[in-house]
């Protein structure tokens, strides 16, 4: 098991990581304006700076439900602020979303859950496709799963070793330190994340979670 500070450094440096694209775009943009360019160049410039806001302050918005504590309480989540959020993070990278949420409880730990497993499949589809979540009961329990659909969809050495309590062959780092976070989100609720691979398709099943998140 990684040493807790360890753990706090990795997830630090993987959302300072994932903030850096969106950010470098608003700096980009801000140059530009600065240069007394031609009217076309301004208004590239101020597309620019719109698409780099917007991409910063939607990954902000999900790395918050993910990693931070907007994802500890048990009490119900907004569900349309959730697709909201999750619909807005996904602009900014190429698979698309379908939704199947069928449950009357959906908590903010549920919505931790999900959060993760939406970053777990983008990761799998990087060439795009369709990533669809489901949540539903089975029994006294909770299961969320996010099926990635593309070309050349690919499961991690280390999210596997992530999934089966090992440790990856280049050890924990901001790179691949995701994956056994989400795992441990989903201990933290009575479950456990695993996957299933087929042609062109990685599905993320988070089961046993505490229905009552």
């Amino acid at each position: 098991m990684i040493e807790p500070s360890r753990l706090a450094a990795f997830i630090a440096s993987r959302i300072c990581h994932d903030l850096i694209s969106p950010v470098a775009s608003v700096n980009s943009a801000l140059e530009l304006l600065e240069d007394p360019g031609d009217a076309d160049m301004k208004a590239q410039a101020e597309q620019l700076l719109h698409n780099g806001a917007e991409a910063a302050a939607a990954r902000i918005q999900l790395l918050r439900y993910a990693f931070g504590s907007a994802g500890l309480s048990d009490t119900a989540a907004d569900r349309h602020d959730v697709k909201r959020i999750v619909d807005g993070f996904m602009e900014s990278y190429k698979p698309s979303v379908e939704w199947d949420i069928r449950t009357e409880h959906f908590s903010c730990g549920h919505a931790r859950v999900l959060m993760n497993l939406i970053i777990m499949a983008t990761a799998s589809i990087p060439r795009g496709g369709v990533i669809t979540l489901r949540v539903y009961n089975q029994g006294a329990t909770l299961t969320v799963e996010a099926e990635a659909k593309g070309p050349r969809a690919r499961l991690t050495e280390f999210t596997r070793a992530a999934l089966t309590d090992s440790t990856p062959e280049e050890g924990w780092s901001a790179r691949t330190i995701q994956p056994l976070f989400a795992q441990m989100v989903s201990n933290d609720l009575g479950g456990r994340i695993s996957a299933t691979e087929a042609e062109e398709k990685i599905t993320y099943i988070a089961a046993g979670l505490r229905a009552d998140g």
